[in-house]
């Protein structure tokens, strides 16, 4: 069966910048985005980005499946901020991917190695 993923905040503004390796290129120009609310609002407050950047952050996240704050996305994150106190976050990213079943593509596999379940992808090491 075919890897499903959740997108971190930081693959995508890697691989909108080109510094990933083809390989997670090709991965994420093949494959459905799918991404946290959590990012979209990441990705659209990112301070450093000029318009030209929200316009085509914009267009990336309307052709992305956002998750949105469902109650088991909320119970989940809950749960994992008492148990592993992660930044609240890192803790909705983790509980949106473990709900919906998906691994986690993300360069910050430090920030979320700990929580049991989780699967997680360096998009550098693909």
């Amino acid at each position: 069966m075919e890897q499903r993923y959740l997108t971190d905040t930081n693959t995508i503004i890697d691989y909108l910048e080109n510094k990933l390796p083809v390989s997670s290129i090709r991965l994420l120009d093949n494959i459905p985005i799918q991404l946290s609310v959590i990012s979209r609002i990441e990705l659209l407050g990112w301070q450093k980005a000029s318009d030209q950047q929200i316009k085509i952050l914009t267009g990336f996240i309307a052709a992305s499946t956002v998750f949105n704050l469902e109650e088991d996305i909320i119970l989940q994150s809950i749960e994992i901020r008492k148990r592993y106190r992660v930044k609240l976050p890192d803790a909705i990213i983790a509980a949106t991917a473990l709900t919906n079943k998906l691994n986690l593509l993300t360069r910050n596999i430090k920030d979320f190695e700990k929580i049991d379940g989780l699967i997680c992808t360096d998009p550098y090491l693909l």
